[in-house]
């Protein structure tokens, strides 16, 4: 049985092939040298979720903006009118755990947990991420479907991140706390 020695995610090196006396780039090795291994299948939507995400629950300022939204499940079309909290630092889109589990709103799996760090880079406390929901979001006209990654959120049950706040490039009055979607 021929030793290997693990490249990459990607590719294996049959240690027998390869001349371990000088350092060859991996596109000059011979085809039989690499031997592809196969990564776990994963969903198409799962493919969109990031490798790694931040969040921050806390708005110790009061500077934050909450918006009014409605959330609806996409699997029994059931209503949840929640606040959200807008924050640029969240680099997704997450919702609280014990909101999911109170109203019995269906998750689903991830194959591969994602980490989730604190906006100082500290690990979170809550752990990686290992589910999500699929809602549809509702705010004044503005409708969309969206992955909302699952967390403990403390006191927050919706956080809205960086990523949906550069898609939609919003309109704030600070001084109202009204919100436009451009």
């Amino acid at each position: 049985m021929p030793r290997s020695l693990l490249v990459n995610r990607f590719a294996v090196l049959n240690v027998e092939e390869v001349n371990t006396d000088i350092c060859e780039p991996i596109d000059t090795l011979p085809p039989s040298a690499l031997v592809r291994t196969a990564l776990p299948w994963r969903p198409k939507w799962e493919k969109r979720l990031p490798r790694q995400l931040s969040a921050n629950t806390l708005d110790t300022h009061g500077t934050s903006i909450i918006l009014p939204i409605e959330i609806g499940t996409t699997d029994t079309s059931e209503v949840y009118s929640v606040k959200a909290l807008l924050d640029s630092e969240a680099t997704s889109n997450f919702i609280d755990k014990d909101f999911v589990r109170t109203r019995g709103i269906s998750t689903r799996n991830i194959s591969r947990p994602i980490p989730v760090f604190n906006v100082d880079g500290s690990p979170n406390k809550a752990g990686q991420i290992s589910k999500v929901v699929d809602v549809v979001l509702r705010y004044k006209t503005h409708s969309e479907r969206m992955l909302l990654a699952v967390s403990n959120l403390g006191k927050q049950s919706l956080i809205l991140g960086y990523t949906w706040l550069k898609n939609h490039n919003l309109e704030v009055n600070w001084q109202t706390g009204e919100v436009q979607i451009k």
